[in-house]
């Protein structure tokens, strides 16, 4: 295993080591502190935690949202805007991507020769590694993004997409994002704004969903965004029949489905199917779900010294960009 010299250990910030001839496998720092490896995998927390449900989905939908799998720029298109337009400023850069999931941006950004650096609180690391371990520029971890086993002020870029809404406190993780970015690089995130929103059934089915395991929320939530499709796409296909139009208008105010039967043509109809139930889980099973105002993000970002800001409302809500000034202090220790 490739270990990345941003690596070190949360609670001494030492270097860690890789001994293969570790039996469990473990990384070490000279501390006497070990790190569990598991499926090739360091994990600086528990494999079970309020991120659970997004393990469970991305490992079902591990390669759903890939533009290497759906032969679309969906995924790539966003990621650009977010960076400015191209992604050829990634070229040799080190990147550190905060809650990675399957590997929709990973890939991407490997692809445009960026070094990274991925991670996530739950088990979709997994399906990352399973997208991306061919990849010598790539090392992924399962890691808390308050508690990043990393040295501060180490990457060129920090990027988090459809993220920090879903931690406990959005200004405390962007707080945490901002120690990793080195001085004159950028911090790259999103966020959802208040022109997010939910019906009467998706608000009432998410907070009995985020009550229930991980493991029964789950199958319920695919099993009801499945049943429903059928419906979705009959009012689709008769949507201009005279009398009909209403059950379309109907569904898409009342349904607890995510609906993205007219959104991506390009993906087709099997894949637009995919994305909605896949969406729709998400939606009913995050725990966490913050709202902000572009001017809240302004702060925050403002509040931790970044300058050159870009925010603006587009994609998921709110996107913005900002730098780190070229002459920062460096902080001491890791993750803290």
């Amino acid at each position: 295993m490739h270990l990345p010299p941003q690596l070190c250990c949360l609670k001494h910030s030492n270097p860690l080591t890789n001994d293969p001839a570790d039996s469990p496998r473990v990384l070490r720092c000279r501390a006497g502190c070990s790190i569990p490896v598991v499926r090739d995998i360091p994990r600086f927390v528990d494999l079970s935690n309020y991120a659970s449900a997004f393990g469970l989905q991305w490992n079902t939908f591990r390669k759903t949202q890939l533009d290497s799998y759906t032969g679309t720029t969906i995924s790539r298109d966003r990621l650009a805007r977010c960076f400015g337009g191209s992604l050829d400023v990634l070229r040799n850069k080190t990147v550190l991507e905060v809650g990675c999931g399957a590997g929709r941006f990973t890939e991407l950004m490997l692809a445009a020769g960026a070094n990274v650096f991925a991670c996530d609180l739950s088990q979709a690391v997994e399906a990352n590694y399973e997208n991306c371990r061919s990849w010598t520029n790539y090392f992924v971890c399962q890691a808390n993004a308050l508690q990043l086993p990393v040295m501060p002020q180490s990457f060129d870029f920090v990027l988090c997409i459809g993220v920090i809404q879903h931690t406990p406190s959005p200004e405390a993780t962007i707080a945490a994002l901002a120690r990793q970015v080195k001085p004159g690089g950028m911090l790259v995130i999103d966020h959802y704004t208040h022109s997010y929103v939910q019906n009467f059934l998706q608000r009432n089915l998410r907070r009995l969903l985020i009550r229930l395991p991980a493991g029964i929320a789950k199958p319920a939530t695919l099993g009801l965004a499945r049943a429903l499709l059928p419906l979705h796409r009959l009012s689709l296909k008769w949507k201009n029949r005279r009398g009909l139009w209403r059950l379309r208008d109907s569904l898409l105010k009342h349904s607890p489905l995510i609906d993205y039967l007219e959104l991506f043509p390009q993906l087709g109809n099997q894949l637009m199917a995919e994305w909605s139930v896949l969406d729709t889980h998400d939606a009913l099973t995050d725990y966490y779900k913050h709202l902000r105002t572009r001017e809240e993000i302004e702060e925050c970002l403002h509040s931790h010294g970044l300058i050159d800001l870009t925010v603006t409302y587009g994609g998921n809500g709110i996107e913005a960009r900002a730098r780190m000034p070229a002459h920062v202090r460096r902080e001491a220790g890791a993750g803290a």
